[in-house]
């Protein structure tokens, strides 16, 4: 089983610095490739490598970084054919569709960018890293994590690690291979059904309302209205400040229900019982107000 641990990086300002600059040239060459691919047609991850991999070279990139730029493009395409194939961008001809099928990927200066182990070394019992850089590798860049995150990354970690840039700070997300835990046989199960007005209902009575995340979201929307009217500095620097945060409190409450939900569950020996959603969206069509 695959989880996704995330730690904080402590630079100072020069390593910041370096580690910003990173990311926008990375960026960059993802996007000359981007480029590349889409006019010539060349998308998978070999021939574009073929096609490509001196020129990101020339741009400044070592070798390990510039193959994981050309596995990002070669990947982003990839994600690109097949939400056209599912239809996500509309039936073909529409405009939408057409928009999407007619510009190239692109890359925000600031997206994530893997790194293996090749560019990027832990030493987790001294909670630091060392990481390639425009600058050169830099070492000893601390990061902050719990102790059971330490003792997750020490003992599973695998594979590459995402740099981030979020909310003014740098994170790693390191991918770790935890082994599944062992599977029993249940004495009953537990009913869970999901809604809105309540986040999740249980087949034992237990209803978990939705009600103060509906009023949290009501709230945020008369004030990002009230905000976005004003247009003034300060009120553009409380919506940078505002954003994510309902999310993040969406994402929690959620959480914390589904631990509830089970907990009680590994207490009474029984199974999770979700109903399937999959094709609501095909099988259910409201009016518009309501979709």
């Amino acid at each position: 089983m695959k989880l996704v641990v995330q730690v904080k990086l402590l630079p100072d300002a020069a390593t910041e610095a370096a580690l910003g600059e990173t990311l926008k040239l990375c960026n960059q060459a993802a996007g000359h490739a981007s480029r590349r691919a889409h006019a010539t047609g060349v998308t998978g991850k070999t021939m574009l490598q073929r096609l490509v991999y001196d020129e990101l070279k020339a741009m400044g990139l070592s070798a390990q970084p510039a193959i994981h730029c050309i596995r990002k493009v070669a990947g982003a395409y990839a994600t690109l054919a097949q939400n056209l194939k599912a239809g996500n961008y509309g039936p073909v001809g529409s405009r939408r569709r057409t928009r999407a099928e007619s510009a190239p990927v692109r890359f925000r200066k600031d997206a994530a960018q893997p790194f293996d182990d090749r560019s990027l070394s832990w030493r987790i019992d001294e909670r630091t890293v060392s990481i390639w850089t425009v600058r050169g590798r830099l070492q000893g860049i601390g990061f902050a994590c719990s102790a059971e995150q330490a003792a997750v990354l020490a003992a599973y970690r695998r594979g590459e690690s995402d740099l981030v840039w979020r909310g003014g700070c740098f994170y790693l997300y390191a991918t770790c291979e935890v082994p599944q835990a062992p599977e029993y046989v249940p004495d009953g199960f537990t009913g869970v059904d999901l809604g809105i007005v309540n986040i999740a209902t249980a087949s034992d009575g237990t209803v978990h309302s939705g009600k103060h995340i509906n009023q949290i979201r009501h709230r945020n929307r008369r004030l990002r209205t009230k905000l976005q009217a004003k247009g003034t500095k300060s009120a553009k620097r409380l919506l940078r400040h505002l954003s994510g945060r309902e999310a993040r409190f969406a994402a929690d409450t959620n959480h914390r229900i589904s631990k509830q939900i089970v907990t009680e569950a590994q207490r009474t020996t029984h199974g999770i019982a979700l109903e399937d959603l999959g094709g609501i969206r095909a099988r259910v069509r409201l009016r518009n107000p309501s979709q």
